[in-house]
């Protein structure tokens, strides 16, 4: 019979949805740049991010909830199934690599330190290459810092993730052996921890002695474990959705990639984190000030 399907591939439709996101990823990276820029583009970079934001927003919903509803049609065909994982593990591959260029770039601070002096009564870091006496200031952390306490706020929350990644394996182990009940118990406890971990994050940086700019310690302890915090924002997010679709009767034990990928997203938000903990609140600390 003429068109009758005889694969176990879907075919997609054509979609204006990707060409929506491409424009929209354009706007918003345009508009950040505008917003580093502000002293020549004035404010109109909030015009531009704005729109870039909202046609991210818009396509999440518009093109995340046709994949949902192809799933549910059975479009997702156990071969299609084994492509999306392959297309999930590149995507986690490439966040590691992501993360390998923070970490590189904090061994290279911490190994490869730059001779700074901290002018107290200034407020400011002076670079001393080139002076005397300037071997001695060749440490990291550099003078005028005083590190966060490790074995403070960020092992608690090393032991809140580590006990979101068991909740979130229960909930997958509940939803493989047919377990409705516990499968939204486990959600339910790993979002709730994965807002207390963004919680105490965000206390952590008001409370914190140092601002963002001004030395490499601190602009590399933001951008390393801010991207983290990012992320476990955006995996609480997805963990979320994969809630709400939980009580829509989604998900079985046969079918439920939407989850396993939540799930695989969010071991990797573990792991990284206890890198960080390691590498930036032990390793990077040690021997420094305390506040």
């Amino acid at each position: 019979m003429a068109g009758a399907k005889n694969h176990d591939y879907h075919i997609l439709d054509p979609d204006i949805w990707p060409l929506v996101a491409a424009f929209s990823g354009l706007t918003f990276t345009t508009g950040m740049v505008m917003f580093m820029h502000d002293d020549f583009f004035g404010a109109a970079w909030r015009i531009v991010l704005g729109l870039g934001v909202a046609g991210l927003i818009a396509t999440f919903f518009g093109w995340f909830s046709k994949i949902v509803n192809e799933a549910q049609r059975g479009d997702h065909t156990p071969v299609v199934q084994l492509h999306m994982r392959y297309g999930m593990i590149l995507f986690i591959a490439s966040e590691v690599m992501f993360f390998v260029g923070w970490f590189w770039s904090w061994f290279d601070f911490a190994l490869f330190p730059k001779p700074l002096a901290y002018d107290a009564a200034a407020g400011l870091w002076t670079n001393m290459v080139g002076q005397e006496g300037a071997a001695r200031f060749a440490h990291f952390p550099p003078d005028g810092i005083e590190v966060l306490n490790a074995f403070d706020l960020p092992l608690l929350n090393t032991l809140i993730l580590l006990c979101s990644g068991t909740t979130v394996t229960w909930a997958h182990h509940c939803l493989i052996n047919g377990d409705r009940d516990g499968l939204k118990k486990g959600l339910w406890l790993t979002i709730a921890l994965g807002i207390l971990f963004s919680c105490i994050q965000a206390y952590e940086y008001a409370a914190a002695p140092f601002g963002f700019g001004g030395v490499n310690y601190s602009s590399a302890f933001y951008m390393a474990t801010g991207f983290h915090g990012f992320h476990v924002i955006v995996g609480t997010i997805f963990l979320i959705v994969c809630l709400r679709r939980t009580y829509l009767g989604h998900f079985t034990p046969k079918q439920h990639f939407g989850f396993e990928a939540a799930a695989w997203y969010w071991h990797f938000v573990d792991v990284v984190w206890l890198f960080l903990f390691v590498a930036v609140y032990v390793w990077g600390g040690w021997g420094a000030p305390v506040h």
